[in-house]
């Protein structure tokens, strides 16, 4: 059974398809969604194909107090007509192609790759001898919440930063990300050479 959790990378955010598991081909037999399904409204789905449900149904009595109450199902479908009126898709794969190329700009000594779809990134950074620059970026996410940005760590050494910019993200807010994460690199000890965005 393959079950793909779409909470960070569904509802359009890689650019080019609604799920992200589509983009890469792959038919899960679950799908999660929670969180950005109803902009932060606490409302979570299970979507699973007709077998799936059938043979579930078939072991499981299931009872759900809160479950498809008309408040959260009310918000989860304002949030699906939003990301179709305003072609959030689209806008994701615009816009993401612009930030990735101004990432891939960036030059800093510890930077070994830079990858993205839509508006989902990592920036991986690796110390001179090759190896995961985790404390690095732990702190450079640090510096990026006081400079006004939200962003975390992700990978097996946690030495990936992870950003993943809202729906309606913009080219000056591009600018202005790129402009904090160039200053942040910048202030940061270690390396002392310096940085170009």
């Amino acid at each position: 059974m393959v079950i793909s959790d779409e909470v960070q990378s569904g509802l359009g955010r890689s650019g080019s398809h609604f799920w992200a598991h589509d983009r890469i081909g792959l038919a899960p037999d679950i799908v999660t969604i929670g969180k950005p399904l109803a902009n932060g409204h606490p409302v979570s789905a299970a979507l699973k194909t007709p077998q799936t449900m059938k043979t579930f149904r078939e072991a499981f009595e299931y009872f759900n107090t809160f479950g498809g109450n008309p408040v959260s199902a009310a918000a989860a479908l304002s949030v699906l007509a939003v990301l179709k009126d305003e072609d959030l898709m689209a806008h994701a794969a615009a816009t993401g192609a612009c930030a990735l190329q101004r990432f891939q700009e960036i030059r800093h000594p510890w930077l070994a790759d830079v990858r993205g779809a839509g508006l989902f990134f990592g920036l991986e950074f690796v110390t001179e001898d090759r190896k995961p620059a985790t404390d690095f970026v732990a702190d450079l996410v640090e510096r990026m919440v006081h400079k006004g940005f939200l962003m975390n760590r992700i990978g097996r050494h946690l030495n990936t930063l992870k950003l993943r910019p809202p729906m309606p993200f913009r080219s000056e807010n591009v600018d202005a990300l790129v402009k904090a994460l160039c200053e942040a690199l910048t202030e940061m000890p270690r390396p002392a050479r310096a940085i170009k965005g």
